[in-house]
């Protein structure tokens, strides 16, 4: 390989080199009009994990100017470039044609009426649709008015949903600014579900809302144990503050067992999720977390430091971190749990008992950057591209533990089974709330079998949720930023921080 120039990654605040092939040396120009296809091309040829596997991303794609550029010129939409180049197994990775949006999605900010909701089959084999509403975004469009947890949704402005395939749908009513849901009462009978609208109508508009991702952090005695209970919707580091406030609220009211509520949680920031598994325990400060294993090009650049995360004892503010030294914690997960927050389970189970409780995650263990047309991918480089917004959040790394396990992308399965029932969904926080109680059994029992797991309801036939349906959805990401002194930028020096 003709290696023309040296980029220069920093992972964990080190200074890593990265032999680039010739395509970073504009050897030869790309026409105007393919200049995010280029992007593209590049991008996912020095980070998507799967690199080496995909035939069309191999370096030997530019021996030839004309045919790379008959190639690119091949898709004239970069979407469909990006969809080409993705590997079968890769089920995350995105493109986007506005970053903006791109970025505040992984900071909460969305657009939103904020009726956090589910979509499922009403029965197994069928094509009909309905949402249960599993709550409602503090100060939203829905705050205050008549929807509540537990209400279901049949309709969209008068419209029965339906779900045949992924291109045979009517979700797309969903889409706009403004609708209705046309709400109904449900009734099971010998397993089968069936609906009867209501009359209830519930006018929706969408406004810019940043969601607080901790929507309860609330104490229960249960007998002479005090029981810290945290639900946790999205790993966002810009409320790493108020998150280890919670836990400051914990520590000072003596809790000694912890629940951790992410079933509707889809991931978000690895730095969070690695400074709440420093919250929950404490005294692993500096042994491994996690590791990232990256493509072929990038792995054999590091130093095993530069593959580590590790425990951490301060936040992203510096702020000393609270923690609790717990050596058990329970964690509810159902299948809308993913990516950041399986890696909290996998990544504390080598050190202390997690007890699952619920049903299956989704099984998300692979780590994405967002990628930006400018020399460093970053978005804060000088020279980013100002003739496009399109970006990328590929998949780049493997995510295993300290005992080296990261096969789970069929999901991690609960210690304590139990779905949630839509007849019986229970209020958010309340101590008789199904999955929350069964944790509490748990304890309370000091984990001696209560029968709980051996529950049985209709099954829920997963579609799709509000949280999916945002840009960001179930992915698990780290952040690139450009080092802040001009050398750093004109030498390409890029940071993946330990954030």
């Amino acid at each position: 390989m003709n290696i023309k120039k040296l980029l220069f990654l920093f992972v964990a605040a080190s200074v890593i080199a990265v032999s680039c092939t010739d395509q970073d040396d504009n050897l030869f120009s790309v026409p105007a009009d393919l200049e995010v296809q280029d992007f593209v091309w590049k991008g996912l040829n020095l980070w998507y994990f799967w690199q080496g596997e995909v035939t069309d991303l191999a370096d030997s794609k530019l021996d030839n100017s004309e045919d790379y550029i008959s190639f690119l010129n091949s898709f004239p939409n970069p979407a469909d470039l990006f969809e080409h180049l993705r590997d079968p197994d890769d089920r995350f990775s995105v493109i986007v044609s506005d970053y903006d949006q791109l970025q505040a999605s992984q900071q909460g900010n969305s657009d939103s009426n904020g009726v956090d909701i589910s979509y499922i089959f009403l029965n197994s084999g069928s094509p009909e649709v309905i949402g249960y509403v599993r709550y409602i975004i503090p100060n939203s469009d829905a705050d205050g008015k008549d929807i509540r947890r537990g209400d279901i949704v049949y309709g969209v402005n008068g419209q029965s949903l339906f779900f045949n395939s992924e291109t045979d749908n009517n979700l797309n009513l969903l889409d706009p600014t403004n609708y209705t849901f046309n709400l109904a009462d449900l009734t099971v009978t010998n397993g089968v579900r069936s609906i009867a609208p209501n009359g209830r109508n519930i006018d929706l508009t969408k406004t810019n809302i940043t969601e607080n991702p901790i929507l309860i952090a609330s104490t229960i005695d249960v007998g002479p144990k005090k029981v810290g209970y945290l639900m946790y919707n999205q790993f966002i580091s810009t409320f790493d503050a108020q998150l280890n406030g919670a836990f400051a609220t914990f520590q000072a009211e003596g809790v000694t067992e912890l629940v951790l509520d992410f079933r509707y949680n889809p991931g978000g920031f690895v730095s969070t999720a690695i400074a709440l598994g420093s919250m929950v325990t404490g005294q692993f400060e500096g042994q491994l977390f996690t590791k990232f294993r990256y493509n072929d090009k990038i792995q054999p650049q590091l130093t095993d430091a530069q593959e580590n995360r590790y425990f951490v004892n301060a936040i992203s503010t510096g702020a000393a971190i609270n923690s609790l030294g717990l050596t058990k914690v329970y964690v509810i997960t159902t299948g809308s749990t993913a990516s950041a927050s399986e890696l909290i389970i996998n990544s504390l189970e080598p050190y202390i008992d997690v007890i699952q409780v619920g049903t299956t995650s989704r099984g998300k263990n692979e780590a994405s950057v967002s990628l930006y047309d400018s020399p460093s991918w970053t978005f804060g480089d000088a020279q980013l591209n100002p003739n496009h917004k399109w970006a990328m959040q590929p998949l780049v790394s493997r995510l295993e533990n300290s005992a080296g396990f990261s096969d789970y992308t069929d999901g991690l399965n609960p210690d304590i089974v139990l779905a949630e029932d839509l007849t019986n969904l229970g209020i958010l926080g309340d101590e008789t709330e199904p999955l929350l109680a069964a944790a509490l059994t748990d304890i309370a029992n000091a984990g001696r079998p209560s029968g709980l797991d051996s529950f049985k309801i209709v099954p829920i036939d997963f579609i799709t949720d509000s949280k999916l349906r945002t840009i960001t959805a179930d992915r698990m990401y780290i952040d690139l930023k450009v080092g802040k002194n001009d050398d750093a930028l004109q030498n390409h020096k890029l940071i993946i921080p330990q954030e």
